[in-house]
């Protein structure tokens, strides 16, 4: 019936330590439900969006959208927001014949080859090898040029595709992994690793870490001696403003990934918008205080389903998912196409060098120039600077 509201479900990290993106992506949501609302709905029919905190704990996953289905009736179904989010609840979607927009899992469907799911993750046909691509291909391109690579770690599943990924774009580029230590998730001293990947003094020290060990491992270098040309890689964190404010001027200097920025190559249309809004009404709450790794995404993964039911003119699972497997949706993150894994037919992630940060406060992360984008050229905003120390100097 027209008055019977479209009921959306899914699972965040709302706490846990994945907490800051998971609220990140639930207000960046509920900034698109006002909206459409404001708009006469999905269809004519008001949205309600049922959200459960799966507590950063990948065993809760499978049970919610158990209870989504089975008892909170929901009509559609999203994904949250990385693998630990996704992945558990695949067999019981496929199993279901469901329609799923992930936000940021990479690679989740490898292994599923499922063809009703898609994610809103710009890592493209190869999301292995196109996190660290263009940090691989930059650091090739540098004087003097470095020829050995030194892996530091996580001991755990999220970094096994990174890493794989890795080794495949320095052999690309013609750089030799001599080492590779891997670091249990337990660890705050992370002294006894770098020592180890010193020994085979690396030209570049490639980082594969999660939020409290990216910035143990920043921390970690910044304490030492060592000055690789580069340093960074495949950081979850660096991103997170609550990561950013811990480290101040200690992130000066590092590599990393990002999705999208507020450089002028990436003012798609309404982004800004979605930004100032998000930002205003994130202040005071858990969310990350700029938003621009995560809110973007989950936004626009928001208009994706949207934009698909509008289209087909109903809720069919099969129906919204033929229709996603051909179509382009406009998005605040630009127009987006899907591959044959359901992740963006054309990959774009940025790399970017933290530089001229003098201090923990939000403003100085705000700032464009905060994280110049070296790759892919097309959005670059800035040389990278070699080596490590000189870039962390610089200004």
């Amino acid at each position: 019936m027209p008055n019977t509201p479209i009921k959306i479900g899914y699972c965040l990290s709302l706490s846990g330590g994945l907490a800051a993106n998971g609220q990140t992506a639930r207000l960046a949501h509920q900034v698109w439900q006002e909206r459409v609302s404001a708009r006469g709905g999905l269809l004519g029919r008001d949205v309600e969006l049922i959200c459960l905190d799966d507590k950063s704990d990948a065993t809760t996953v499978a049970g919610i959208y158990k209870k989504l289905l089975s008892e909170e009736k929901v009509d559609l179904l999203l994904g949250g927001y990385g693998n630990n989010s996704i992945s558990p609840a695949m067999p019981l979607v496929i199993e279901n014949e469901k329609f799923l927009v992930g936000l940021m899992g990479l690679g989740v469907n490898i292994d599923f080859e499922y063809d009703r799911f898609f994610a809103m993750i710009p890592t493209g046909t190869d999301p292995n090898s196109a996190l660290t691509e263009g940090f691989f291909e930059t650091a090739s391109k540098q004087t003097p040029r470095p020829a050995t690579v030194a892996i530091v770690a996580a001991d755990a599943p999220f970094s096994k595709n990174p890493i794989l990924g890795a080794r495949a774009n320095a052999a690309e580029n013609g750089l030799e992994v001599v080492s590779e230590t891997k670091y249990p998730l337990t660890t705050t001293d992370f002294g006894p690793y770098l020592r180890e990947a010193r020994q085979s003094a690396p030209d570049i020290l490639f980082y594969c870490s999660y939020l409290n060990d990216s910035i143990g491992l920043i921390r970690a270098i910044a304490a030492s001696d060592m000055n690789p040309l580069l340093v960074g890689g495949a950081m979850i964190g660096p991103q997170s403003s609550a990561v950013q404010t811990q480290l101040g001027s200690v992130i000066n200097g590092i590599v990393n990934y990002e999705y999208w920025l507020p450089v002028p190559a990436m003012n798609f249309p309404g982004v800004q918008n979605l930004i100032s809004d998000y930002q205003r009404r994130a202040q005071g709450t858990p969310a990350d205080e700029l938003g621009y790794y995560v809110a973007p995404f989950a936004y626009a993964q928001a208009q994706v389903l949207e934009q698909a039911v509008e289209a087909t003119g109903g809720l069919s699972d099969a129906d919204l998912a033929a229709y996603a497997r051909e179509a382009t949706f406009s998005t605040v993150v630009g127009d987006v196409t899907f591959g044959r894994l359901g992740e963006w037919a054309v990959p774009r992630v940025l790399t970017v060098q933290f530089r001229g940060i003098g201090s923990t406060g939000i403003a100085d992360f705000a700032k464009p120039e905060a994280r110049v984008v070296v790759a892919p050229a097309s959005y670059a905003s800035g040389e990278l600077v070699v080596p490590y120390r000189a870039a962390a100097a610089a200004r």
